[in-house]
């Protein structure tokens, strides 16, 4: 049975959904101000693998992952750009988009943009003014009135007298506690009309954290079964998403919460806050989105990620060690698992462990060795197909192995080419040390050689 560390209880919890046989899963999404960093990779490569997962176990999922498409951020950068929001938010969910298809990332069933919830964020809001959790603040704001909520803090584990604000809580404006968050930002005359709406409280926009409230409820019901996104949201945001959803509908909100740690860099988070963040796009210019996306698979989810092209470039030998198995001995008949084969039982009870990545690709590994030692074409089908549960494998073995147009470009596989070529006839002038010089030329620039009864194949090394 599939047991999922909730952190809400901050232990391993048997996942037993509210309708048997169907999942309902909501996941933060992006921002869509900039181009998307590796922090957010992580998130949409992660929780890809659990929607993969879940469907692979018989399960209907229904997967919601949000666009944050009205924020200060997006107002700032657009005026700065001299463009309107939309422009800029639909430039950028765009590059989101083409970051997240090229590292293997399927679309989720609904991809809701917080502008075209408004009207359900105000009728939330107006739930929590008729249950006394709101009110309006000296600025004409109205805000959340934390003190009012008994179960505020649980999710983080600490007491109202605890916790602090977090980023992007408001603490002033008239508010009648600091930890009160906002729940509706009344029009300044600064802002564009485009990011005013009318409202029983006066023109203005949603505060962020109500967003996730009102898009998930709509889409997935007042009560689901898995709530994700990185660990950085666990506090204030889904803390007061809690606070809002059990506050406006009287009920509980989310069985099962699901953190990824921070991907990071020289000991710290990477962020753009920090401005020690790396674009997706920056980091597919020097590495093939599938060593990205293994990169990111082959750590458990929950635990730190760190970042170094030295990181990179190891995922990048260990995921060509499982395509150089598969071209060895290419796979016979279709890639559907065999659930009652060892190996494969023992990657289920990996992905069963709270979605352990790391031990489902130890048992890659284990099967690659099979294949190697055995030749064994069947084993190589289980290796395949175990891999694409993943979304990984799924490239041809001697496409990946060489890299393609996509890594180097023509000119760089037209002279790798030319230098075998050479290679070659210097062999067959039995001028070996030619030959030598080739072969060690093109390991020198990353280019390893193998010489087979087939011929001579190569590979990035």
């Amino acid at each position: 049975m599939l047991k999922i560390h909730n952190s809400l209880s901050r232990k391993k919890e048997q996942f037993t959904p509210i309708e048997p046989g169907k999942v309902r899963m909501y996941v933060c999404g992006m921002t869509v101000y900039d181009y998307c960093h590796l922090g957010h990779a992580r998130v949409m490569v992660v929780f890809d693998m659990v929607a993969r997962w879940l469907r692979a176990s018989s399960y209907n999922v229904t997967y919601v992952r949000n666009i944050t498409d009205i924020d200060d951020k997006i107002i700032k950068r657009a005026g700065e750009n001299g463009e309107s929001i939309r422009a800029l938010t639909d430039r950028f969910i765009a590059a989101m988009h083409e970051d997240a298809d090229a590292l293997g990332v399927l679309r989720p069933d609904h991809e809701p943009r917080a502008t075209e919830f408004v009207e359900s964020m105000q009728k939330l809001i107006g739930n929590l003014v008729d249950n006394g959790l709101a009110y309006k603040a000296a600025n004409e704001d109205m805000c959340y009135a934390v003190r009012k909520f008994e179960g505020y803090g649980k999710l983080s584990g600490k007491s109202v007298d605890e916790l602090r604000a977090g980023e992007r809580v408001e603490v002033a404006g008239g508010k009648h506690d600091p930890l009160d968050f906002v729940l509706w930002k009344h029009a300044r005359p600064e802002e564009p009309d485009e990011v005013k709406w009318a409202s029983p409280w006066g023109a203005g926009r949603p505060g962020w954290h109500i967003e996730c409230s009102a898009m998930s409820s709509e889409l997935l019901g007042d009560h689901f079964d898995i709530h994700g996104g990185g660990a950085d949201l666990q506090f204030p945001h889904h803390e007061n998403e809690i606070a809002q959803s059990e506050g406006a509908h009287q009920c509980s909100f989310v069985n099962y919460w699901m953190h990824n740690g921070f991907v990071r860099v020289d000991d710290e988070k990477m962020s753009k806050s920090l401005g020690n963040f790396f674009t997706i796009r920056d980091v597919l210019k020097e590495y093939a989105p599938e060593v990205v996306r293994f990169f990111i698979l082959r750590a458990h989810y929950r635990s730190p990620l760190n970042y170094s092209d030295a990181h990179l470039v190891d995922a990048r030998h260990a995921l060509s060690r499982l395509y150089t198995a598969l071209r060895n001995v290419p796979p016979v008949g279709a890639a559907d698992v065999d659930w009652s084969a060892p190996m494969a039982a023992r990657f289920k009870l990996a992905m069963d462990d709270d979605f352990n990545t790391a031990e489902a690709v130890a048992v890659l590994f284990d099967l690659a060795n099979e294949v190697n030692r055995d030749q064994s074409a069947q084993a190589a089908a289980q290796l395949k197909a175990l891999g694409q549960v993943l979304g990984l494998l799924e490239q041809d073995p001697q496409a990946f192995l060489q890299g393609g147009v996509e890594a180097g470009g023509d000119e760089e596989t037209a002279s790798i080419e030319a230098r075998i070529a050479a290679r070659i006839e210097a062999k067959r002038a039995r001028n070996f040390a030619e030959a030598d010089r080739l072969r060690a030329e093109l390991l020198a620039d990353g280019i390893a050689l193998e010489d087979t009864p087939q011929g001579t194949i190569w590979r990035r090394a």
